[in-house]
């Protein structure tokens, strides 16, 4: 991997991980920190020997939020020339399962960027929201759009309107995040369960994510199409034929991923 000025990755077996890592401003989104994380998302995407992608945070916090002083006189014109979003945008092409892995405060950009990874596991001390509302701004990074497919119009309303914060019970309980689990064994749940989704045959993986992405944002018709196209393909992989084969010879399946 490359070095990284405010990230830092390892591979632990089939698990790429990245570990955002500004702790002494609570990991604040910079953008040359998330052309970093892209760019070593993208790394693991590619890389064959990785199947699954943990992104956390060092320090007491996954991200706080944006880098505040980064932006705070920028106007329209500079966000247009930058192209404010465009990595954001790169993370809708990651093939492999990303899970995040949130422990104290992800707000604002923080919690956008927990909203882009595939699976959310959270300390019981993790805290999420959008106070972009108490500056005069709003999100910008998909975060509208995200929480409201996952709550709904009125409670997603609430929370933006009033900068409220989440806590990881009300996160739970509205389906933000998948699971709670004490600070001490966080990580350790995470690459449990992303060796599991590891063990699995890589395509079946990635068509699968493609599907249920495929769903949030399309009618059921168009959706069902899509998946029954994914579905036949899978038929034409060696992994279809190593995995049947597997289950009618009563042993473990040696998925490769072709």
């Amino acid at each position: 991997m490359n070095n990284f000025e405010y990230i830092q990755t390892s591979i632990e077996g089939r698990i790429g991980m990245i570990a955002l890592n500004r702790p002494d401003v609570l990991n604040a989104l910079n953008r040359t920190m998330v052309v970093e994380i892209l760019s070593a998302m993208e790394s693991f995407d590619q890389d064959e020997s990785i199947r699954v992608i943990i992104l956390s945070g060092n320090g007491r916090a996954f991200a706080a939020g944006a880098d505040i002083e980064e932006m705070s006189a920028d106007g329209p014109i500079d966000f247009e020339l930058l192209n404010q979003f465009k990595n954001w945008d790169r993370i809708a092409s990651i093939k492999k399962p990303i899970i995040a892995v949130v422990q104290g405060f992800a707000l604002g950009g923080g919690f956008e960027l927990a909203l882009c990874c595939d699976l959310i596991f959270a300390a019981d001390d993790a805290t999420f929201g959008f106070p972009e509302v108490n500056l005069g701004v709003m999100p910008g990074a998909g975060g509208t759009q995200r929480l409201t497919k996952l709550v709904g119009k009125t409670k997603a309303m609430e929370w933006l309107f009033t900068g409220k914060r989440i806590t990881a019970n009300e996160a739970l309980q509205f389906g933000i995040i998948n699971s709670i689990f004490a600070k001490e064994i966080l990580i350790e749940e995470a690459l449990k369960a992303g060796g599991m989704i590891a063990s699995q045959a890589p395509l079946s993986i990635r068509f699968i994510k493609e599907a249920v992405l495929k769903a949030v944002d399309t009618p059921l018709e168009e959706g069902m199409h899509f998946e029954r196209k994914n579905f036949y393909l899978l038929f034409s992989s060696e992994d279809q034929k190593e995995g049947m084969r597997a289950f009618i010879e009563k042993r473990n399946p040696d998925f490769k991923g072709r």
